[in-house]
């Protein structure tokens, strides 16, 4: 492992490093979502299955 790392300059570790965080962006994070929970849309009262 350490043989690897020294043959990688330190603008790539430098870079790897950076982008780490930024992958988390693009990470998909949908909250679970109760189908039968109840919402209100324009004062409508509705189920959330209703509307899909």
């Amino acid at each position: 492992m350490s043989r690897f790392i020294r043959k990688m300059s330190r603008r790539a570790i430098v870079q790897a490093l950076i982008t780490l965080p930024a992958l988390s962006l693009f990470r998909s994070q949908q909250p679970a979502v109760d189908a039968d929970e109840v919402v209100e849309i324009n004062g409508w009262i509705l189920r959330r299955s209703d509307l899909a």
